[in-house]
């Protein structure tokens, strides 16, 4: 790193009011690309970008503080952008359908953002409504709408700074969002998959190309191995698509930089950890540099941290009242509720099966044929040792989504869990949390790519399993597993529409069989808690996952093999 460079941090640092202790973290958690050969940032123009927060509202009033704090070191221009998922994730946005994330965004001051696919969650109306109070530009390249064909929002936009430097922004969403939001909600639109994604980008990049200096993607595609498999991450789309000079992704919440895979890509992971630092240079209109910022010592907006904690006051004052104590810490990562049996989705799962054996409905289903599926993508917020409140519970389970039962196969129950295991132990959204059933997903044998699933007539970005290869249940409810049985999957309606990988499930349900019972899961898992569990989650019940799963991995990893519990 530069001497130059060095200065530069050191002039931030000092600026932000931190202190020399605070300087070890700081520098340790930059991700420097050393191109800057300027000592401040006179002659700059510099874009600061988020992505993913999921609701961290908190962290917004670092934005505008550190804008200031650029432009007092002589910075021409500083753009605020975001690369989605802002409306969905902590309950200081989910109980609002999303409107307090963009109150703080407004706060706040940002210029342009895309949409991730989380904008999509409460129904297509809802992100519109909530969208028609944005101060910002929202752009979006490769959404449209069914009647007409054209694209939901602007594909693109162009800012123009003080000193005439054009910035052309192109939004782009990641066609996985068709299943990763209830189908059901977002049945007017399309998403362009496959290579009608790169054309869409491609047209819109064109479009523009011309009439700017550089062209910024806000990607909401990530890197994970769940968009590898169609060729959907931002880095396939920078290998794919001309003229993009730098861009700005989103969705796997990975913190990266440019130097992991030689390309002009960076991300911030999740909830304001980082904020991503472009700088270019005025006069030769080039990218310089980019970086991020830890955000742990960075400064923050008094107005806007207050607009925040004012939002949060208030959710606290009506969800944070303790209704139960957990002795034992409930894993909610997602790293592991997407590659793995938790102790955390095993509660969920027992307390849906739990509430709908309660209710009624399933008379006609002997009570060893009742199992629970539901997505471990699902579950967004562990629980710690200690009070458990409203609060906790909305935090893991912020979608609003209710309770359902379907009628399946035993086959079709197995192509479910084939086609939402066919990455593991890679991440995967739909990776399945049970109860009632005792399963292997092998990783030593590859996944049987069949057809293409097919969801309202649309593609989707997920492949039915050509043959059972990975997947073997052993047991349901301590009995033998037959095939040919029909049981009764109490899921959820995100899964019975054919969210994530259970087009399988979705057909059973279209077909007739099964109901949504209009119970709200975190309302189910509550109830389970303060009745069932006598408002104790003790750690002799859930401190380990029940071991219901077993997976098998290749010999080079075998040392991280996932076992059932003793």
């Amino acid at each position: 790193m530069s001497k130059k460079l060095v200065s530069l941090i050191l002039a931030m640092v000092l600026l932000l009011g931190m202190c020399s202790a605070a300087l070890a973290d700081y520098y340790s958690n930059l991700i420097p690309v050393t191109k800057t050969e300027s000592s401040n940032f006179t002659g700059k123009t510099v874009i600061l970008h988020s992505n993913d927060v999921h609701g961290a509202i908190s962290g917004y009033a670092c934005m505008p503080a550190l804008r200031d704090s650029i432009l007092a070191l002589g910075a021409s221009d500083v753009l605020l952008v975001d690369a989605g998922d802002f409306t969905q994730g902590d309950i200081y946005v989910s109980v609002n359908k999303g409107k307090a994330a963009i109150d703080m965004m407004n706060a706040a001051g940002y210029d342009v953002v895309t949409l991730g696919n989380h904008e999509f969650d409460f129904g297509f109306d809802q992100l519109m409504e909530n969208l028609a109070d944005a101060k910002f530009q929202t752009i979006c390249c490769n959404v449209y709408l069914d009647k007409t064909g054209e694209t939901i929002l602007p594909p693109s936009t162009i800012i123009e700074t003080s000193t005439g430097l054009k910035l052309g922004f192109v939004g782009v969403e990641t066609p996985q969002t068709a299943t990763k939001v209830n189908p059901g909600l977002i049945t007017d639109i399309s998403f362009a998959t496959f290579a009608k994604m790169y054309d869409a980008v491609q047209n819109t990049v064109d479009d523009i190309r011309g009439e700017c200096d550089l062209v910024i993607g806000l990607t909401h595609l990530g890197v994970n191995a769940e968009a590898a498999i169609n060729g959907y991450r931002s880095v396939d789309l920078l290998n794919s698509v001309e003229g993009i000079d730098f861009a700005i992704d989103a969705h796997s919440h990975t913190v990266m930089s440019s130097a992991k895979y030689g390309l002009p890509v960076q991300s911030t992971g999740t909830k304001f950890a980082y904020v991503g630092v472009i700088v270019i240079d005025n006069a030769t209109k080039v990218i310089e540099d980019h970086f991020l910022l830890s955000t742990a010592t960075l400064a923050k907006d008094e107005t806007v941290a207050a607009a925040a904690q004012e939002i949060i006051d208030a959710v606290d004052a009506e969800y944070n009242t303790p209704f139960a104590t957990t002795e034992t810490f409930l894993d909610g990562a997602r790293e592991n509720n997407r590659t793995r049996e938790t102790n955390l989705g095993d509660l969920v799962a027992d307390a849906m099966l739990w509430k709908v054996l309660k209710e009624g409905g399933l008379e006609n289903t002997e009570p060893d044929h009742v199992v629970t599926i539901t997505n471990g993508g699902g579950i967004r917020a562990n629980i710690d040792v200690g009070d458990v409140s409203m609060e906790s519970i909305n935090s893991v389970l912020p979608f609003g989504n209710t309770v359902t039962v379907i009628y399946a196969t035993g086959a079709e129950i197995l192509e479910a869990l084939e086609a939402s295991t066919f990455s593991t132990p890679e991440q995967i959204g739909g990776f399945p949390q049970t109860s009632g059933i005792e399963w292997t997903v092998d990783c030593t044998k590859p996944f049987d790519k069949g057809d293409l699933y097919i969801q309202n007539g649309k593609d989707t970005s997920y492949y039915a399993p050509a043959s059972i290869q990975r997947v073997t249940i052993t047991a349901i409810n301590g009995e033998p597993f037959d095939p040919s049985a029909t049981y009764a999957v109490v899921t959820n309606d995100f899964i019975a529409a054919g969210g994530d990988t259970y087009n399988v499930f979705n057909r059973a349900y279209e077909a007739g069989t099964g109901f949504d019972s209009g119970i709200p899961m975190d309302q189910a898992v509550v109830e389970y808690v303060s009745e069932a569990l006598n408002g104790k989650i003790t750690a002799e019940q859930y401190g380990q996952p029940r071991g219901s799963l077993t997976i098998i991995l290749p010999e080079e990893t075998e040392e991280e093999a996932v076992q059932p519990a003793a």
